[in-house]
């Protein structure tokens, strides 16, 4: 079922220009079609918009002059799309109650506004507040606590002592709060160490598929507000992600890197233990960030491919390096001196 661009406005904001029509579905500015909402944010897509057979538009000011489509003018067309279609497309919504096949420990709390799967299971103290999802084949460890509005999608695992806040997302197969990586070296063999600390995660928290997060060796591991991340990243123990840091898929986070407040980090980049990453830092794809970050900046560290062959021989430039700047030391030494000579 459609909506109007005047309802579009009157519930985002924005400014109507031309006809109030219906819309019922959004769509990238090639492929729309009768009926559509699209949208552009770019001047140089100027000749798609001229040919786009979309109903409707969503652009900026200054982009208005090259369409003459009905438009929904905005400062930020990419997330008024992003929010159009969340209204065009709704989730449906999950019978409430717990499914007769889940298993819940004795003394959890499950209001009636909340949904339970079926097979999943919940422990013992389990808290969930208001509206909470809980997919199929979950697994909530003891004393875990979810905020209201929070959704996990089928086969989450939830270790003890966990704590997820309001309105969070969990994709299916994330593993949050499983012991950490830690280890003592005794006589040639390795001693576990125990992991005491906890996950504690934030509101507005989106977790992709298949993303481990450990729960913390002493201290706990935290994700604050707003974070968003990708499928198959792993966040080591007693890490700490700040507020409205994104993250791409495959990334790794070593054991107590401390990431800082609205940060940009790209797919299968690797961040070492132990360092400090500023706020408002961006990381290129497949970086390998080895020290701390201190300021706010982009940062990109890995060489151009190459054939194999010629990797080989630049990776051997590279180790002779050292060598070859101290022989153009000592030659800029010997060229001044005869020089000063004559």
């Amino acid at each position: 079922m459609g909506v109007t661009l005047k309802y579009l406005v009157e519930t985002l904001g924005g400014e109507l220009i031309g006809s109030d029509i219906e819309v019922e579905r959004v769509s990238s500015i090639a492929n729309a079609q009768a009926g559509s909402i699209t949208f552009i944010t770019d001047s140089k897509y100027q000749k798609e918009l001229i040919a786009t057979k979309a109903s409707a538009v969503i652009l900026t000011a200054k982009d208005k002059i090259f369409s003459e489509l009905p438009s929904i003018v905005t400062d930020n067309p990419y997330a008024y799309f992003a929010q159009v279609s969340t209204i065009l497309n709704p989730k449906p919504k999950p019978l409430l109650g717990i499914h007769t096949t889940a298993d819940v420990g004795e003394a959890s709390k499950i209001p009636r506004s909340c949904a339970i799967g079926p097979m999943a299971v919940i422990g013992k103290n389990v808290i969930l507040d208001d509206d909470v999802i809980i997919g199929p084949g979950c697994y909530l460890g003891d004393n875990v606590t979810i905020g209201k509005h929070t959704k996990l999608e089928p086969h989450v695992t939830v270790y003890s002592d966990s704590i997820i806040g309001e309105n969070c997302n969990i994709a299916a197969g994330s593993v949050i709060g499983a012991d950490g990586f830690g280890y003592a070296s005794q006589a040639g063999t390795w001693v576990k160490i125990p992991q005491v600390g906890k996950v504690i995660i934030g509101n507005n928290v989106d977790i992709g598929s298949n993303t481990t997060i450990d729960r913390g060796a002493l201290d706990n591991t935290i994700i604050e507000d707003g974070v968003k991340l990708d499928n198959l990243i792993q966040v080591g123990h007693n890490c700490v992600i700040g507020a409205h840091t994104v993250i791409a898929g495959c990334v790794g986070i070593a054991g107590s890197a401390k990431i800082g407040k609205r940060c940009k980090i790209g797919g299968a980049a690797m961040i070492l233990g132990h360092l400090e990453i500023a706020d408002d830092v961006t990381i290129s794809p497949g970086s390998m960030i080895t020290r701390s970050l201190k300021k706010s900046d982009t940062y990109t560290a890995l060489m151009p491919f190459q054939t194999h062959e010629n990797w080989l021989r630049t990776a051997a430039n590279l180790r002779h390096l050292t060598e070859l700047n101290e022989k153009l030391k000592q030659l800029e030494k010997e060229i001044a001196e005869i020089k000063s000579k004559n």
